[in-house]
């Protein structure tokens, strides 16, 4: 454990300080100033010997959280970066992107504010790999098997790694033009900057595994053909697919989806020409959803110039602290001020979108909305309660309702369910032999630390298929894996 009356020592919890406003919005680097190593050590500090560290039940990785938080406050940041790979193939986009679960679980969280454990995270692996100590781990020998995995986000990329690792010959396939799926082109850079991204995928390219991008599998290479050509399969393609918004109105110009203008941006801060990017420079912005996305855009639009920022949400506000349904160790639904929301704009809860009004040239000028009321459990627009919010952007992110399955489905003949997700068996195993699935496309849109998780399982599962047995850790057990599916 860290200091044992670290936690008495000190009760407040202290994370990095923002940029200012007003400079953060003249460019797009990451929204944290440099951390203080003395404000880390305090914070890792806090860590209890609290028995049982259920911060271990919130994190589908298993964590080490008590060790590595216990190395930090010894000063021995080699050997926490040991302890954080060992469960986490990619903590420098957990500490960035996850919405932490585990600081929802810490046993200090029933009383005082929880140990900082995200920002302890993130600041091993910056360490970590500005000391080089990240170095590739190529494997002792090849068995000779070769594995496909289609899709570069974060579960594709996890069970690429630990597939290498395992001696396999891996090729990872994106059709888009640059590897990295959502991680390279639906995240913003002032949430998690490019060359994080980059700097891993160079360690993965030494230890051996090959990067297929522009390759659209299932158009440029059937999906029979893939499974002729390798052993073994992994679909970890996400979950793509948005969900919609039927409303009049629906097809006017200037009403998009949000992962179509996340992706333009991110693609000309890359240095791409974009032509007829959705840009919101001088426009009234409204998004619709009070997600993550919906903050993404937030942001993005701050940084293009909008006029205005609507951010519009359909149910309830959440509560700002936790509810008797959501007890500890539970990951509640909060009120959350990302930093997107400190940036400006408006936000409004309880609000129905009834229809997108058009101008004179087809484009979208404005919303209808109306107060939400809850009519035998469901949410319906309240009649007299209508009025016009002007929108010359809407963005629509509202979620995804599963994985593209238009050519897995005819040419695998893999099983979809009900809930428009990829069958799979507790061994993320398909019907068909050698084929499995990661990630969002068998589980459904969830969280970053979830979809590295199943890589790493779904690994150990492919390995133990193609060697009988499994070298691989899989940190997510039987049961958990039963409950996931």
């Amino acid at each position: 454990m860290a200091d044992p009356k670290g936690f008495l020592k000190v009760t407040e919890r202290e994370l990095p300080k923002r940029r200012p406003v007003p400079v953060r919005l003249m460019d797009w680097k990451e929204v944290y100033e440099q951390g203080d190593p003395a404000q880390l050590r305090r914070q890792a500090g806090r860590c209890m010997d609290c028995g049982v560290p259920f911060c271990h039940q919130g994190c589908p990785l298993g964590n080490l959280i008590p060790e590595w938080n216990d190395l930090m406050w010894r000063g021995e940041g080699r050997a926490a970066i040991e302890r954080l790979h060992a469960t986490n193939n990619f903590p420098e986009f957990t500490g960035r992107l996850c919405p932490a679960p585990c600081e929802s679980a810490c046993v200090l969280g029933i009383n005082q504010p929880a140990v900082t454990i995200k920002q302890v995270e993130v600041s091993i692996i910056d360490q970590a790999f500005g000391n080089g100590w990240v170095q590739p781990q190529p494997p002792a020998r090849l068995t000779g098997k070769t594995v496909a995995v289609v899709g570069s986000g974060p579960a594709g990329l996890a069970a690429a790694q630990q597939l290498t690792r395992a001696g396999h010959t891996v090729a990872v396939f994106e059709r888009d033009d640059r590897i990295g799926g959502l991680l390279r082109y639906g995240i913003p850079d002032f949430k998690m900057e490019k060359r994080h991204l980059d700097q891993r995928l160079a360690q993965m390219t030494a230890e051996g595994t090959r990067f297929r991008a522009g390759v659209d599998i299932g158009t440029d290479i059937t999906w029979d053909q893939l499974r002729e050509r390798y052993d073994a399969v992994v679909v970890a393609t996400g979950a793509m697919v948005p969900r919609d918004l039927p409303i009049p109105g629906r097809d006017l110009a200037g009403v998009h989806f949000a992962m179509e203008y996340l992706t333009q941006s991110n693609r000309q801060l890359a240095g791409d020409e974009v032509f007829d990017q959705i840009t919101a420079e001088g426009k009234h912005v409204v998004v619709l959803g009070g997600g993550d996305t919906g903050a993404d855009c937030i942001g993005t639009a701050h940084r293009q110039g909008a006029l205005t920022v609507t951010n519009l949400a359909i149910g309830k506000q959440p509560s700002a602290v936790r509810t008797d349904d959501q007890p500890w160790p539970m990951h509640p639904t909060l009120f959350e001020v990302q930093s997107a929301h400190e940036e400006g704009g408006k936000r409004e809860y309880l609000a129905s979108t009834v229809e997108f009004i058009a101008n004179d040239n087809g484009e979208v000028r404005g919303i209808r909305v109306a107060e939400t009321e809850y009519l035998d459990g469901r949410r319906v627009p309240k009649g007299g309660t209508e009025r016009e919010i002007p929108a010359d952007l809407v963005l629509l992110a509202l979620g995804f309702t599963g994985p593209e399955t238009d050519t897995i489905q005819p040419q695998l003949e893999v099983g979809v369910s009900a809930r428009g997700i990829l069958e799979r068996d507790a061994d993320y195993a398909t019907a068909l032999p050698g084929v499995f699935v990661a990630g969002d496309a068998g589980r459904g849109q969830s969280l970053i630390v979830w979809a590295i998780a199943e890589g790493r399982a779904a690994a150990a599962a492919v390995d133990r298929y193609l060697e009988g047995e499994t070298r691989l850790p899989s940190p997510i057990p039987a049961t958990a894996r039963a409950f996931a599916i």
